[in-house]
């Protein structure tokens, strides 16, 4: 299977004070050199939707939720949202879908955080029913569709229905070391996409850049997950090195594990930048 090439995108996580400061991210984003830009979907940031067309209108590049949480969604309203924002962007958008990890934020929706089955299953709903309900708009670009997993059955759904499948930051946590952990569920993919593994596009999520560990802010990450900066600094998701040394291990993680999509977080992004210009 040839290699796809390379695709960057950012994940904006910094609230504007403005439209102006809105758009001049965006732009700062496309002149940097990425070909996505991503806005996540939690209480207290931008609405992601608006966002994403405000963008539109300053930019030229891809747009993408990373990641709407599909435990709060209906179908038949996220379906209006998507096939809105998707005219309003000339066919810019990608969908990307996640089950929901923050029990506040079910709690604010009034619905319950559930088991991690129940979270799943309404995935699985959203997804597949979302996914009908944009085909039958006949005069819409088509919307692929992103899912973060990192959990065999999660992996398994993605494998099967989606057009993306991203690796999340716990995805490099398991048996042996974090490299073989996401080998692991790579291998988890394969073997559930099938032969449509050629169409699957895998995706990793990059929370941390710098040259040192020291130079990478891992204190929200090391609280969540118990581990230490330097443990955490062997993720897949922690990139640490030259430029020319970071761009080596993406090259390598295409070549082994499939991954040419790579969505950085917006704080690493101008030094990322640099690696990027090493895979173009």
């Amino acid at each position: 299977m040839d290699a796809r090439s390379f695709r960057f995108g950012v994940s904006l996580v910094e609230v504007a004070s403005s439209q102006s400061a809105w758009r001049a991210q965006a732009r700062e984003i496309e002149d940097l050199g990425y070909d996505v830009l991503q806005v996540p979907d939690h209480l207290g940031m931008p609405a992601p939707f608006p966002a994403l067309v405000a963008a539109a209108d300053v930019t030229s590049i891809r747009l993408g939720t990373y990641v709407l949480n599909a435990g709060v969604l209906s179908p038949a309203y996220l379906a209006r949202d998507v096939a809105g924002t998707q005219r309003l962007t000339d066919g810019r958008l990608e969908l990307g879908l996640g089950a929901g990890y923050v029990p506040a934020e079910f709690a604010a929706a009034g619905l319950p955080f559930g088991t991690p089955g129940s979270r799943l299953r309404k995935l699985e709903e959203v997804l597949t029913r979302t996914r009908e309900l944009l085909a039958a708009e006949a005069d819409l670009h088509p919307t692929p569709i992103m899912v973060a997993a990192s959990g065999d059955r999660a992996l398994a759904l993605a494998a099967r229905e989606a057009d993306i499948l991203s690796f999340p930051i716990n995805a490099g946590f398991g048996a042996g070391t974090p490299e073989q952990a996401l080998g692991a569920r790579v291998e988890r993919v394969r073997e559930a996409a099938g032969q449509r593994i050629g169409d699957l596009e895998l995706n990793l999520f990059v929370a941390g850049v710098g040259a040192r560990v020291a130079d990478i802010d891992l204190s929200v990450i090391s609280a969540a997950s118990g581990k230490s900066p330097e443990q955490l600094a062997d993720l897949p998701g922690i990139l640490v090195g030259s430029p020319r040394d970071i761009a080596d291990t993406l090259l390598r993680y295409r070549e082994e594990f499939g991954i040419s999509y790579i969505s950085v977080l917006q704080g690493h992004m101008k030094t990322f930048a640099e690696v990027l210009a090493l895979l173009r």
